[in-house]
């Protein structure tokens, strides 16, 4: 009978080790990680369990996810054990996920630890399977700034503080527990979160403190590495997403309200046709109201808006606060400036257009991504005819819808119907499609 010999390259183990070093091992990953040949590290790590390590064994300290793949790589192209040292549970905003897809699956084998937050979270007793874990261990993000967008370092989290009771936050030596309190007093979220902070889990000088109030934690420092666990205080709020009624929005007054009516905002968000994590522009902002009610829709994604009236911008700014909206930029300025700095739309809708129609519908067309939708409210024959023309002349398709709605008023001890104006909600996407209805109906009267 033929043995069958197995030609795979040894499996690398993944090895999640705590501060308290070779204590925080197991059988299993002790024996790895004395019969490894090449073991990678952090140089603090690769320090803790030096005693550990085979003398002859090659020792890397971690340059970098590529490099730790192509050392791996190497190593088990000749044959070599190798060991990767991660932190607590390599899976949970680890390195061996990361590597899975660097090397494959079967490449890896993974000897998880007790994560940080569970070690955390049982030093406050504080329950942990439904906590959100958010990862800030990166790159210096800055300060946090209201209406920052998505490629702020710390946006992930500013975005998920709205939607959760509990989280989780791993820090690093630059975005630290002080920072996430100072993000927490910006966005106005101040009291509605407990702190705790779990400074140097394991080590003799370990110190968990408690019940932080935001103001008193965004004052302090923490000795690093720390796990930061967040908690509300009160129940989360549950706000109506879509919908919301005009009188729910501070507008201008006393002679009018720059506002996207009722029936108008609905009709023109549906057919904004917004997904969680859309990007929408928001141009013409007035109070606001369109732009904000999309940005309850897309909690995942995010909302620019722009509006030339320093007045009006005020107002949507207070309308953003009274909405507790933080996925939100408002930007004080007349289109087509600002918008060059701005994320490719999903969406864009056009209230307000300052006499340059044409160059923002062109603009629109071009910056919008594969299948996104431009939606434009005019009130005036003029814009229509500027607008129906512009997307002909650039090959869009495009329909018309002329909305008019009547509302109830009261009349003595009974009701009448009062109507407002008429509003065309003009729908567009770029590239050539089949021609829209009106064109169809001229060519079908020649």
């Amino acid at each position: 009978m033929t043995e069958s010999i197995d030609l795979r390259p040894p499996r690398c183990h993944v090895v999640g080790v705590l501060d308290d070093g070779a204590a925080s091992l197991g059988a299993a990953a002790l024996r790895a990680l004395a019969q490894a040949d090449v073991v990678i590290g952090a140089r603090r790590t690769l320090d803790l369990l030096e005693a550990r390590i085979a003398p002859e064994a090659e020792r890397h300290p971690i340059a970098g996810i590529a490099a730790v793949a192509e050392t791996v790589r190497a190593a088990q192209a000749a044959g070599r054990r190798c060991v990767v040292l991660a932190t607590g549970d390599p899976l949970c905003h680890g390195i061996a996920g990361t590597l899975a897809m660097q090397l494959c699956l079967e490449a890896i084998e993974v000897l998880p630890n007790l994560s940080t937050i569970q070690i955390a979270c049982a030093r406050v007793r504080l329950v942990w399977q439904e906590l959100k874990i958010v990862s800030i261990h990166a790159k210096d993000a800055g300060e946090w700034s209201v209406g920052a967008d998505p490629r702020h370092g710390l946006y992930p989290l500013a975005r998920v503080l709205r939607h959760h009771d509990r989280l989780a936050v791993l820090t690093s030596p630059d975005n630290t527990p002080d920072r996430v309190a100072r993000l927490l007093l910006a966005e106005g979220l101040a009291d509605e979160f407990q702190l705790a902070v779990a400074e140097r889990l394991l080590q003799p000088d370990e110190r968990v403190v408690t019940n932080l109030g935001v103001a008193e934690a965004a004052q302090q420092r923490f000795a690093d590495p720390n796990v930061l666990l967040l908690w509300r205080s009160a129940a989360r709020p549950q706000p109506v997403r879509f919908g919301l009624p005009d009188d729910r929005y501070e507008q201008r007054h006393p002679d009018k309200g720059l506002i996207t009516k009722h029936e108008v905002r609905a009709v023109s968000l549906a057919r904004l046709q917004l997904r969680e994590d859309s990007i929408v522009w928001d141009i013409g902002a007035g109070s606001g109201a369109v732009g904000l009610e999309a940005a309850r829709l897309c909690q995942a994604g995010h909302v620019y808006a722009i509006e030339k009236n320093e007045g009006d911008v005020a107002i949507a700014a207070r309308n953003r606060a009274t909405m507790a909206v933080g996925n939100h930029t408002l930007v004080h300025g007349k289109a087509p400036a600002h918008l060059d700095g701005w994320l490719d739309p999903d969406a864009v809708f056009i209230g307000g257009s300052g006499g340059e129609l044409a160059e923002l519908i062109a603009l629109a067309l071009r910056r919008l991504k594969p299948g996104g939708h431009l939606v434009m409210n005019f009130v005036t024959l003029e814009n229509l005819d500027t607008a129906t023309a512009t997307l002909r002349e650039l090959g869009a398709a495009w329909d018309v819808v002329l909305l008019q709605a009547s509302r109830s008023k009261p009349i003595l001890h009974m009701h009448r119907m009062a109507a407002e104006n008429p509003v065309w909600i003009v729908c567009a996407q770029a590239g050539a499609g089949a021609p829209a209805a009106s064109t169809a109906m001229e060519r079908a009267d020649e």
